[in-house]
């Protein structure tokens, strides 16, 4: 009789052991971390508002949210769906959603091809980490454009050369792919929204960032 407290606490232990979440811990050097599961993306919402990194999220950015991986970590996505995939850095802490694993920046889930359905079957493959950007700002940049096609980009320079003479492309590799991206440079916030202006009441959208 004296041995039944100690079975019924035994059971009790396996029970509560057969509850707890299966997620794995995730240190900063799991580079042959996989995880498949559900995505979903976030945008304008949250755009220019500070993320758990404290750096601030652009929606035109390859990033994303992750509930665990540690900041900087650099993530190849696949849609199960598609077979498209994308290179995030991770920056923000999320999905808050039951059953998601990753929540995408509009600009990684639009070269998913997931914007229209909100959400995709993925899998995570962990390739790298990369530091998180300076937190001092040494001048500010406009940016106008970012083409995968680098003609686009040169075509656009060529109309912007003269009435801005500062403009210029720069060309950015991320994960496989290159982006071509035609850019103003300003000294100071005042000079940089002055630039901005112009060129949003000549017709072309802006993007404002600090280096």
């Amino acid at each position: 009789m004296k041995k039944l407290p100690l079975i019924l606490l035994m059971t009790l232990l396996a029970l509560l052991n057969a509850c707890r979440p299966s997620r794995p811990v995730i240190s900063p050097d799991s580079s042959s971390y996989v995880e498949t599961g559900l995505a979903s993306w976030y945008g304008p919402e949250f755009h220019g508002r500070p993320t758990s990194s404290r750096e601030i999220f652009d929606q035109n950015d390859l990033t994303a949210a992750h509930p665990a991986l540690p900041f900087g970590t650099i993530v190849l996505v696949t849609n199960l769906d598609n077979g498209r995939q994308v290179t995030v850095r991770i920056n923000d802490r999320g999905p808050f959603v039951k059953g998601r694993i990753i929540d995408l920046s509009y600009a990684a889930a639009r070269m998913l091809d997931m914007v229209g359905p909100g959400t995709a079957r993925v899998r995570l493959e962990v390739v790298g980490s990369q530091p998180a950007p300076r937190s001092q700002p040494s001048g500010y940049i406009l940016q106008v454009g970012s083409f995968v096609v680098p003609e686009n980009a040169r075509a656009l320079y060529e109309k912007l050369k003269k009435d801005f003479p500062g403009v210029y492309i720069s060309a950015f590799q991320y994960g496989q792919q290159t982006f071509h991206r035609v850019r103003l440079k300003a000294a100071s916030e005042a000079e940089a929204r002055e630039l901005a202006r112009k060129l949003a009441g000549a017709g072309y959208p802006v993007l404002l960032l600090q280096e």
